[in-house]
């Protein structure tokens, strides 16, 4: 495919667009990929293209095709229809050829796929021979019937690459949350909650090393900020998610980019291991297909607690036990001293080997 390697797979460095693009869509760019290079991709400035490009929004999800496999997804940072980009990226004058991929689209959370497109189709209502024809925007029926089955379309077509099943969004009346016994829920010791916030601001400030961006709940923010001198957080939380924000936003601890989560930790320092199970467990009923680890973070002699909590019949109804890993303090401690000031190296991966899923 013509220019793929270049720009989507090399990516360009934000030097090289800035000097092409407004002030406006230079700072939106360095907010969404910061010092990263950016993938970028570009269609013909046809009166058919422009009609579904003036239609896409920040946010959207894009899929690149060729032939019958879909190469590359991801979402849409931002747009512009930029000829002088155009030829700076892609030589649009080279053999006196006028015509350049004038609307162009920079790509958050790129990943190459290489999945059969019509996988896709199935999963939208398009039949399994459909054919592409340049820039297309799927039909507003067929989104809304898939989005009225399903959560996300790019961890679902994640899953799809990797084997995983695809699960449909369950209706309310399949789950129903037990109450929450009386020994659940006693008040926090002082003690207790600083080893919580410790922990909070340990995740937080690993988050950003790792390049994430991170958010904490707006209740703990201001502790965090005030015992630790921490405020980094994202300003905003939704940007673009497909999830709904109230389902991830309370959760203690999340890691994620601008249009995707990367991971999500709930930290229980005491006997409370059950309300934040809980709170995965809605997050899962909402997002059956999420890809991205979920944690549940207790000192070590809490494991057994958590396994018992996992063996809930509401919560293995779920599947749960099999989504929800136990990471303990001792481990993050270790992960900390590791890396402590360290820019490289520090990704999600770590704290996945770091963590198990807990064993009936």
């Amino acid at each position: 495919m013509v220019h793929y390697q270049d720009t989507i797979r090399n990516k360009v460095v934000f030097d090289r667009i800035a000097p092409h693009v407004s002030s406006s869509i230079g700072r939106k760019l360095q907010q969404v990929f910061g010092p990263r290079p950016i993938a970028v991709w570009g269609s013909r400035d046809t009166d058919a293209n422009r009609s579904k490009f003036d239609r896409m929004a920040e946010g959207d999800e894009i899929l690149i095709v060729e032939g019958q496999t879909i190469k590359l997804l991801g979402r849409v940072a931002a747009k512009d229809t930029n000829p002088k980009l155009s030829r700076e990226l892609w030589q649009n004058l080279r053999g006196g050829a006028i015509e350049g991929w004038d609307l162009i689209y920079f790509i958050a959370n790129p990943r190459e796929i290489d999945l059969p497109f019509r996988r896709f189709c199935e999963l939208v209502g398009y039949k399994t021979d459909y054919q592409l024809r340049g820039l297309t925007r799927v039909e507003n029926e067929k989104l809304a019937r898939f989005y009225g089955r399903y959560d996300d379309l790019y961890e679902i077509l994640i899953r799809l690459k990797e084997g995983a099943k695809v699960q449909e969004i369950p209706q309310p009346e399949a789950y129903k949350a037990p109450p929450v016994p009386e020994e659940e829920a006693p008040a926090t010791p002082p003690r207790e909650l600083s080893e919580h916030l410790r922990m909070q601001w340990l995740l937080l400030k690993m988050g950003r090393q790792a390049g994430e961006k991170v958010w904490a709940p707006r209740n703990d923010q201001q502790r965090i900020t005030a015992e630790y001198k921490f405020a980094d957080f994202e300003k905003e939380f939704s940007d673009g998610l497909d999830t709904q924000a109230k389902y991830v936003a309370n959760i203690d601890v999340v890691w994620k980019e601008e249009f995707r989560i990367d991971a999500t930790f709930e930290i229980e320092n005491s006997t409370s291991i059950y309300s934040g199970l809980l709170r995965f467990a809605d997050l899962t009923m909402v997002a059956p297909n999420i890809v991205y680890p979920l944690f549940i973070v207790a000192p070590g002699e809490r494991r057994n607690r958590v396994r018992e909590q996992l063996a809930r019949p509401s919560f293995r109804h779920l599947g749960l036990h099999k989504k929800v890993r136990y990471l303990s303090y001792e481990k993050i401690n270790e992960i900390e001293d590791f890396f402590d000031e360290s820019k490289s190296g520090l990704n999600v991966d770590v704290f996945v080997g770091k963590s198990e899923l807990v064993p009936d």
